[in-house]
Formats: structure tokens, sequence, C-alpha cells
């Protein structure tokens, strides 16, 4: 069993709908075995900075499906969002990336290929992903640091 960190974000149309939606449809996969959420928070955009606020949030999911799986699993529910690919970090009805993930020892995974990369090469220096998952795991650490002293030197 595999415990898996997903970024979720949304920044058009019903942002809520398109979360929920995604968030059910995991809920009932046969290989989820349990999925627990963040609370959503309203965030603004990061990278390109020219669109609409977002909603984030951070899914702890435990699942047997193996990584680049789930990932299949994330990217069809992001096209069933009609998810356009067209401004790199641009305004998206859904985003689902698989942050950080653990494997069933709950020793951190890594994987870097043509297809995913875990951890994210980016969770670490973003608040919108920080936040939510600290929410979900106060003790949350990478790299010797913890997530609540990672937060704070990311918001001075």
């Amino acid at each position: 069993m595999y415990t898996y960190y997903i970024s979720v974000g949304s920044n058009i149309g019903n942002r809520r709908q398109f979360i929920m939606g995604a968030y059910d449809s995991l809920s009932i996969h046969p290989q989820v075995h349990r999925i627990t959420s963040s609370s959503v928070m309203e965030t603004e955009p990061w990278g390109y900075t020219e669109q609409d606020v977002f909603l984030n949030a951070v899914w702890r999911v435990s699942s047997s499906l193996e990584p680049h799986d789930l990932l299949d699993v994330l990217q069809s529910l992001e096209c069933e969002a009609q998810r356009k690919r067209d401004i790199h970090w641009g305004p998206r009805t859904l985003d689902l990336d698989i942050v950080y993930a653990l494997s069933d020892d709950g020793a951190c995974m890594y994987i870097n290929d043509a297809r995913l990369v875990i951890p994210h090469p980016y969770f670490w220096d973003r608040l919108f992903v920080l936040e939510p998952l600290m929410e979900l795991d106060k003790a949350f650490t990478y790299n010797g640091e913890s997530i609540g002293d990672r937060i704070q030197t990311l918001k001075k």
C-alpha cells in the first residue's frame, strides 16, 4: 500500500465542482483504499501570474496503484474536466499532481523519468501545497526541515 500526497487546483469555471468531482471519482476507484482532503483554500497563482485565483487542496491517498498507474488515473480525471495545457503553469479546470509518495514501508519514493518526477520538484517552494499539506500532516519533514519551519521561511 502506497501513500500519495496529491496537490489539487482549479481556477477556471466551477472550481469547487471540478475538485469535488475528481475527489468523488478517485474515492470510488477500486484500488484507492482511503482518501483524505485538506480544506480547500483560495490562493494566488504561482509561476504564470496573469490569471484568476485558484482553489487548492492536498489529498492524502492510500492506494495499491503503482505511481505511473495513479498518474494515468489522475490525468484521465483532468481530461474528464476538459483540462487544456496551452500555457505552462497557466489557467486550468483541474490540476492533479503527485507531489510526494511513500512506499509501503514508509520510505520516500523517488522517481525521475519522462512522465513523472516524485517528489515534485517545486512542492517544497509552494505555499499553496505546503499549507494544506500541513493540515494533513503537521509532523511532515523534507530534507530534515519541518513543514512549519518551511512555511515560515517562505512567508518572510
